[in-house]
């Protein structure tokens, strides 16, 4: 009997032990178990860092960091938008801050006024390009960095910022009051005829109100008489989808699929149609870009590629067909996180095959003919995807000479 005995429970003890053995190796592969596992280590290993490190840390700096550090190793455009910067993400999405309208650059050890907008506070006060900034409401600008210089300048619209202002060739300087205003700055830098009956709209953005601005400039054209135009989307880094498709819609028929996005989650799987009647489907259309157009830039260029309906010259874009949303966090914080890829009406994707060896500029490498894939365009022509759009006729990148780089780079063609 007591032989039984023993003997059971030896075999319910080693049940016991292969039931906790296997759940520990099932918690093990658990995706919440190791969730919770890593936020402990890391929690752990902060507070110990904190406590015991031999020098003074800054906390929000360490975890800034760290945060930097994780979202680095994904893709280029999942990042951390801290409180600090929430302004400057605004501008991007909206082309809207409160300021005085003005490009500042370096030039020596001080801020420089480089471009005024047209009817800005900046301009309507007197300040041309070249102005030197001594100091912003008493804060000297020599040897700060232009974010700091630039923090300073933005503000509420209404609100008063005094700039002291030495003019160039002068020894004095100046102050000038000026009241911030609701800065725009428009999408369509510049549009007008290259002859007779040829339009050039030159599009260097995407935030709210591109297609509309794009829009008035062909109505415009159109009044002006031209028979052709040229939409200009050269080093376009992109922005707004939507703002893509208004475009594409002024040329293409009510009702075309422009892009869709794919995500992991559902919610990210999205199909986006021209909406009104188009303002001409006819006129031809070319559409020149370079290797810095990227994102949005790219949907357009695409999408008119695929549907046949105008000519893209220059030369392979960026590739980026990642679509990003932002997700709000504690403490007015952001992350912006990509979600979901673009895909163009052939089912060709944007986005690089590979998007962590690039050119210099960024744009993508050259990518083996093994990972291409061949698509076809509404009447039938090849197309492919494996990075960025592939122009119909290629123009070589015209490299300029040392010296003229040199004489960009010191300033000295400004000045």
């Amino acid at each position: 009997m007591k032989k039984k005995s023993h003997k059971l429970r030896n075999i319910v003890i080693a049940g016991i032990l292969i039931i906790s053995v296997s759940f520990g190796f099932a918690r093990s592969y658990d995706p919440d178990f190791k969730l919770v596992k890593s936020l402990d280590i890391f929690y752990s290993l902060f507070r110990e860092l904190n406590v015991f490190y031999v020098d003074q840390t800054d906390p929000e700096k360490l975890i800034e960091t760290g945060i930097d550090a994780m979202l680095n190793s994904l893709d280029p455009y999942t990042t951390y938008i801290p409180e600090s910067e929430k302004d400057d993400f605004n501008f991007m999405t909206t082309g809207n801050y409160g300021g005085i309208g003005a490009v500042i650059r370096r030039d020596g050890d001080y801020t420089i006024i480089a471009d005024p907008y047209q009817g800005s506070p900046a301009a309507r006060a007197g300040l041309m390009a070249g102005d030197i900034i001594l100091s912003v409401d008493g804060f000297s600008t020599k040897n700060k960095n232009l974010s700091s210089v630039s923090d300073r300048m933005k503000g509420t619209p209404g609100t008063e910022v005094v700039l002291e202002i030495r003019k160039p060739g002068q020894k004095s300087a100046e102050k000038f009051k000026i009241i911030r205003d609701q800065i725009h700055v428009n999408n369509v830098s510049y549009y007008g005829k290259t002859e007779d009956k040829t339009g050039y709209i030159r599009l260097s953005t995407f935030t709210l109100g591109a297609g509309e601005e794009v829009g008035e400039a062909f109505k415009s054209l159109k009044k002006e008489g031209i028979s052709r135009l040229i939409l200009d989307l050269r080093g376009n880094p992109g922005g707004l989808v939507i703002e893509a498709v208004r475009i594409c819609n002024l040329f293409l028929p009510k009702d075309q699929l422009i892009v869709s996005t794919k995500g992991k989650i559902s919610e990210w799987n999205k199909e986006y149609y021209t909406k009104k009647e188009p303002l001409d489907t006819k006129i031809p259309i070319v559409v020149l870009v370079s290797r810095g157009s990227a994102s949005a830039a790219e949907i357009i260029a695409g999408a008119m590629q695929d549907l046949d309906r105008a000519v893209i010259l220059g030369q392979r874009t960026f590739g980026k067909g990642l679509v990003q949303s932002t997700r709000k966090l504690k403490y007015d914080s952001q992350l912006k996180l990509t979600t979901a890829k673009y895909y163009i009406p052939s089912g060709r994707c944007i986005q690089a095959l590979d998007y962590t060896h690039r050119n210099e500029d960024g744009s993508v490498g050259h990518i083996p003919d093994s990972l291409i894939s061949e698509f076809s365009t509404q009447n039938g022509r090849k197309v492919y995807d494996g990075g960025g759009i592939t122009p119909d006729i290629k123009d070589t990148i015209k490299f300029i000479s040392e010296v003229s780089l040199n004489l960009y780079a010191q300033g000295l063609i400004f000045d």
